[in-house]
């Protein structure tokens, strides 16, 4: 069974390779590219306080780019990945299973410092 997330990666694919754009998508381009996507999403919540980010989406142009700026993002990170064979989903459940490790709820509840690396 493909999921979502394959499914974007072939279609990305077949994009690129019809527009012969492999070239240009080497691991550098891509992931510098995705900064720069990165960088546009920060733009869109630059300025606004914390109360007005977390409302951003109420705002249906700001949504809208919202949506454009992350989407951008997403196809980025999802073409670096598959360029690279990294299964994005089971990389974020690996790092969040070290999550889990290095910062246990009784103890990090409610704090955002920092644990000390894993031994």
């Amino acid at each position: 069974m493909t999921t979502a997330l394959e499914e974007l990666a072939d279609r990305l694919r077949d994009f690129a390779a019809a527009r012969d754009w492999e070239q240009f998508h080497t691991p550098k381009n891509l992931a510098m590219a995705l900064a720069g996507e990165v960088g546009e999403l920060l733009a869109e919540l630059q300025w606004l306080t914390p109360e007005e980010s977390a409302r951003v989406m109420r705002d249906p142009e700001a949504a809208g780019r919202m949506r454009s700026e992350l989407a951008d993002v997403t196809v980025y990170l999802v073409r670096l990945a598959d360029l690279l064979g990294v299964d994005l989903i089971e990389a974020a459940h690996a790092k969040l299973d070290e999550g889990e490790r290095r910062y246990d709820a009784g103890t990090y509840r409610g704090s955002a410092r920092k644990a000390p690396p894993l031994p």
